[in-house]
């Protein structure tokens, strides 16, 4: 991999790590207050477009609600990443709610029900 590629790679990395912190307590927004995790982020386009990976706990309104307020705080997350991280300029930010562990669930559950019925029969 080329000198770039790792340096987007620790870019990610620390957003990863200064993300987390930020959802650890310090957006103030009533939304956020469900646990969000951070899974995964990609640094795309030279640094322009940062995607962000999370996973919400709570019912589907709580999710959305979360999603929004994430969206909401896209402008001071961008600031933040900007003074702590030195960024020379600040990514856009696009999170994606993260539904893969959900999805894992569900095919378990589906194979345990086919072992169960297999066995059976």
């Amino acid at each position: 991999m080329t000198v770039a590629g790792h340096r987007h790679e620790r870019i990610a990395e620390e957003i990863h790590h200064e993300l987390d912190a930020m959802l650890a307590g310090e957006l103030a927004d009533p939304r956020l207050e469900v646990p969000v995790n951070v899974t995964e982020v990609r640094v795309l386009h030279g640094l322009k477009l940062v995607r962000v990976y999370v996973a919400v706990t709570g019912s589907d309104t709580e999710k959305k609600a979360a999603m929004k307020g994430l969206q909401a705080a896209a402008g001071f997350i961008r600031r933040e990443l900007l003074e702590r991280l030195r960024l020379r300029r600040s990514p856009e930010l696009l999170f994606v709610l993260d539904e893969s562990e959900a999805r894992a669930r569900r095919i378990e559950e589906l194979l345990k029900d086919a072992g169960k019925k297999a066995s059976d029969s």
